[in-house]
């Protein structure tokens, strides 16, 4: 409509003896005809995994006969990431790759559990991985060149298929077995596997009856899936540790001050989120909008806090791109009608976020300097995790369309108490004076709105830097206190205050 419109504004300029326009227009149209019949186009060839296909049924085959048959030198593999790492498939594809001799395969993913032998210095110029969010598993190789990081917004990452910026030739992902009606679910990650099982030229799962079955945008009816290989897996659980007083007083700090009865929450994994969730058990009608959630989200649902009755966005659901933790929590969303798992890039829509009320975004972070500065994905230049959807949740919190979000960064106190002063004076110093260099920001100092440490809590938003620097070396640890504010003088030209 648009691009015939355009061409009647071009033949009126070529009646009115204007041609310069006209061919101008001329030239604008057809562009813009050209761009709408390629987007028609991906729209139009974009699968929709819900409908079954008439008279298409997957292959049951093993692994070695799946990767004999598909595998090969140049494509770009995508792997399903998370509790659903399809480890059976992993390991039989990296074989294949070295007894064939194939180079130059490409894997895409988000972080996965479980070994990865495709970053083993013995596959190198056979597979190389490309982390768009990384872990534990991936990080020598990446640091030793042999191995990618992608830094991107979690929101973002299915837009690299749906756009064709990165052009898939298998997904490898785990289902659970076919329901009656011919539906597999995904399992505790739909995340950004959905949009890559809809751009996939061929998709082999595994099947694992050890998945929880989820609801959401989990399903994928198995006509589109080519390639069926059963393996049962125990699920990747990633334990918790035990909180500790810092930690439990954090948890404390930011349930009592930072997060009202009827909020949203977004939390992440770890001793600290634990600790708060652990901390709002006298809250009241609480809901869940959130990237990824874990074992404490249970415990808070069972004792009644959280119902999600006041939620704009699918109310009374629990709402999450992926999980992870133990067994606890994949029982607990295990064909469960309050837990939604969606594609995260509904989930971490920064215009769908907004709308929830009293969004309260809980994020961690490993440095923050004098500014407000957050680096979170690297410690210096190594990559530890990802960008992920910590800006997302923060900027979603921020513009609530109530008013009422509360945007909000967290530190870790070290863990290891033999040198609990020396690591404490280090993360400290490099917290709120100056980066290390070669460390990656990736929630500018124009986002924070909250700092929390264990000796109290500042308030970023609206303050100049002179100011910045005063709360922040005020929730420093005492010891260090008078040097950082040395420091802050040295590098603003002016002692750091409150007014």
């Amino acid at each position: 409509m648009t691009s015939r419109i355009l061409l009647r504004v071009v033949s009126d300029c070529a009646a009115s003896s204007l041609p310069l326009l006209a061919n101008r227009c001329r030239g604008f149209a057809h562009r813009l005809s050209r761009w709408s019949h390629t987007y028609a186009s991906t729209l139009h060839t974009q699968q929709e995994p819900f409908h079954p296909i008439p008279n298409k049924y997957p292959v049951w085959l093993n692994a070695d006969q799946v990767f004999d048959k598909l595998l090969d030198s140049n494509q770009k593999i995508f792997i399903h990431g998370g509790a659903a790492t399809p480890a059976h498939l992993i390991e039989r594809m990296v074989e294949a790759g070295k007894r064939r001799q194939l180079s130059n395969i490409g894997l895409i993913h988000i972080h996965t559990e479980g070994e990865a032998p495709y970053n083993e210095p013995d596959c190198d110029g056979i597979f190389r991985s490309n982390s768009l969010f990384t872990s534990s598993n991936c990080r020598s190789a990446i640091q030793a060149g042999r191995a990618d990081f992608t830094p991107i917004f979690l929101s973002e990452i299915p837009l690299l298929f749906r756009r064709g910026f990165v052009q898939l030739d298998v997904a490898l992902i785990m289902v659970t077995p076919p329901d009656r009606h011919g539906f597999c679910s995904l399992g505790p990650s739909v995340d950004c596997t959905r949009a890559a099982i809809q751009n996939a030229r061929y998709i082999v799962a595994q099947v694992n009856p050890k998945l929880p079955r989820t609801r959401g945008d989990a399903s994928i009816h198995c006509s589109h899936i080519d390639c069926m290989v059963h393996m049962p897996q125990p699920m990747h659980e990633l334990a918790g540790r035990e909180i500790n007083p810092e930690e439990q007083k954090i948890g404390k700090l930011i349930a009592d001050n930072l997060v009202a009865n009827g909020a949203t929450l977004q939390t992440g994994i770890g001793s600290i989120p634990d600790a708060v969730l652990g901390s709002l058990t006298e809250h009241k009608e609480l809901g869940v909008h959130t990237e990824m959630f874990s074992d404490g989200v249970v415990d808070l649902t069972e004792a009644g806090a959280i119902t999600n009755s006041r939620k704009k966005i699918k109310p009374g659901k629990i709402v999450t791109g992926f999980v992870i933790g133990t067994n606890k929590v994949f029982n607990f969303i295990d064909d469960n009608a309050m837990v939604e798992l969606c594609d995260i890039q509904f989930v971490n829509q920064v215009s769908v976020i907004n709308l929830n009320p009293r969004v309260t975004a809980i994020n961690s972070c490993i440095e923050i300097d004098l500014t407000g500065q957050v680096v979170s994905d690297s410690i210096g230049s190594r990559i530890y995790s990802g960008v992920g959807g910590q800006m997302d949740f923060i900027r979603g919190a921020a513009l609530s369309t109530d008013g009422l979000g509360c945007p909000s960064s967290r530190c870790s106190p070290p863990r290891r108490r033999a040198a609990a002063k020396f690591l404490k004076l280090q993360l400290i110093t490099k917290l709120i004076h100056c980066t290390v260099p070669g460390a990656g920001v990736v929630t500018t100092r124009a986002h924070v709105h909250y700092v929390v440490t264990e000796y109290g809590i500042a308030q970023l938003w609206g303050k100049n830097l002179r100011q910045r620097a005063h709360h922040l070396v005020q929730i420093a640890h005492p010891d260090h206190r008078e040097a950082l504010e040395k420091a802050a003088y040295e590098r603003l030209g002016c002692m750091p205050s409150a007014d």
